[in-house]
């Protein structure tokens, strides 16, 4: 079986190059083939979107762009759809997760793209949304109006299915040109998503492009870069770093890179009724995706003197691992994935054999592991793909100097707890650098609209023009109707 990724309006297949990525066993092969365009390509790619889009898509109301996505929306998520068929057959082989898993996934993110949510997607980055398509009265006087780059480049990881969509969703909604480029990980999803996009709208079909190149082939990155007037960028620290030295000066860059992420679980979850949903919950959280996204947990803190107690929460949770297991099956791991993961299995082995106050459930052979520890520890990486730390802690309090170390790379905490905790937690968790604050069983799902890593996910795209109260002013003094 042969597919191709890409979305490249003005070009036909036989005017690219392509390269071919093998993925799957031999029972089940299959090759992609992506696109790789010659400077040339990429600079004319660039022009054409950036003319189509100021032609088109900036002239669209935001109304207009909203009903557009939801309409691509709503095919993907309907299973008799070609391109909804191709994920749920092609996505398994090409990431090694289990089908049903993904089913499940796409369906639950893709509802965060319906009209609803977009509404309140714009909302949360634009008190008034009409700013998007014309001038609007400020609270200090005068007026503005936000708008979106010509040519907004994004460059995408590959770690969970589908992710591409939440930043080519928020370049639509401020009337971008979108190039993105995807990763050999999983190079189809966005690809799928654009023909759908042009499809329900023939008028945009030009607004937008999906393009590839080998990682490491700066000569192409750079092509694109320099036509760009805002670059996403996702992945890691180290190539981050790499690709904001080639980012013009002039060019806004935004990066997102790794991060890590916890639970914490009052006492008051910890009831024999509570107990097991506790643990069904947070065990979701870490099987779904293998624990590839930036908001998975790495360790739950859990609070002594429940009646469950934080080691018998480790059994719990160990149980509804296995359980998952049976129904999600873990993927296939890479040498590199089943060394980090061996390497962290050792380590907390080792350490369990030095303490009484550890200990590691889980052979060598197990799809998953939960390490457990009754002593003072602080917030640390896990080995990923099912690898989870149980730390035992007085109070929920008791957590933020333990991850003071970590603050710059903070993100989601999952809490299981009542209110006054909640918030209080909230509070202290916010100031420690935590970004976003979930429900156990939530951790991987964020809402519509979250602000991603903190940030805006509009607002940051956008550039803000005011008409001062001066120039209203003036302008009076020069009205056919001024005495």
């Amino acid at each position: 079986m042969t597919e191709r990724a890409g979305y490249l309006p003005g070009l036909t297949d036989d005017e690219v190059d392509w390269q071919i990525l093998r993925f799957g066993g031999a029972d089940a092969p299959l090759e992609v083939a992506v696109p790789v365009l010659t400077d040339a390509q990429m600079q004319a790619m660039a022009e054409r979107v950036r003319v189509a889009s100021r032609d088109h898509l900036k002239t669209l109301t935001i109304s207009q762009i909203i009903d557009i996505i939801d309409r691509a929306v709503a095919r993907l998520l309907d299973r008799k759809d070609p391109y909804r068929r191709k994920a749920e057959e092609i996505l398994p082989i090409v990431t090694g997760y289990d089908a049903e898993m993904i089913r499940l996934g796409l369906t639950g993110y893709l509802k965060t793209f319906r009209k609803p949510e977009l509404q309140k997607f714009t909302v949360e980055d634009f008190a008034n949304p009409l700013i998007l398509d014309d001038f609007q009265p400020m609270p200090k006087g005068g007026f503005a109006r936000a708008f979106g780059p010509d040519i907004l480049t994004h460059i995408w990881a590959g770690n969970v299915p589908g992710i591409p969509v939440w930043s080519l969703v928020s370049g639509l909604l401020v009337k971008a040109g979108n190039i993105g480029k995807v990763p050999s990980a999983e190079p189809l999803f966005a690809g799928w998503f654009a023909q759908v996009l042009s499809e329900v709208a023939p008028e945009i079909a030009d607004c937008f492009a999906v393009v590839w190149w080998k990682g490491g082939d700066t000569a192409r990155e750079e092509a694109l870069l320099k036509e760009s007037d805002v670059v996403l960028a996702y992945g890691g620290n180290e190539s981050l770093s790499a690709i904001r030295d080639r980012v013009p000066v002039t060019t806004r860059y935004l990066a997102y890179g790794h991060k890590v992420s916890f639970g914490a679980i009052s006492r008051a979850a910890l009831d024999t009724q509570k107990a097991a949903d506790t643990a069904h919950q947070a065990a979701y959280d870490v099987v779904r995706y293998d624990q590839q996204g930036c908001y998975s947990p790495h360790v739950f803190f859990v609070e002594r003197n429940g009646r469950i107690s934080p080691q018998d929460f480790a059994q719990y949770l160990a149980h509804e691992l296995e359980t998952f297991e049976k129904k999600y099956p873990r993927r296939a791991l890479s040498i590199g994935e089943a060394r980090d993961m061996a390497t962290w299995r050792h380590s907390e082995e080792i350490k369990s054999f030095a303490s009484k106050n550890r200990g590691l459930i889980g052979n060598a052979d197990s799809a998953w592991s939960v390490a457990f520890v009754d002593d003072t520890e602080d917030l640390s990486p896990s080995g990923l793909n099912r690898t989870i730390k149980i730390v035992a802690v007085d109070a929920l309090a008791d957590i933020v100097p333990r991850i003071a170390p970590y603050k710059a790379l903070l993100q989601t905490v999952g809490i299981a707890a009542p209110p006054a905790e909640l918030y209080a937690l909230s509070t202290a968790l916010g100031i420690a650098g935590v970004t976003r604050i979930s429900a156990i069983g939530h951790m991987t799902a964020p809402e519509a609209g979250w602000h991603h890593d903190g940030r805006f996910n509009l607002l940051d795209l956008v550039s803000i023009t005011e008409i001062e109260r001066s120039a209203e002013a003036a302008a009076d003094t020069l009205a056919p109707y001024a005495d």
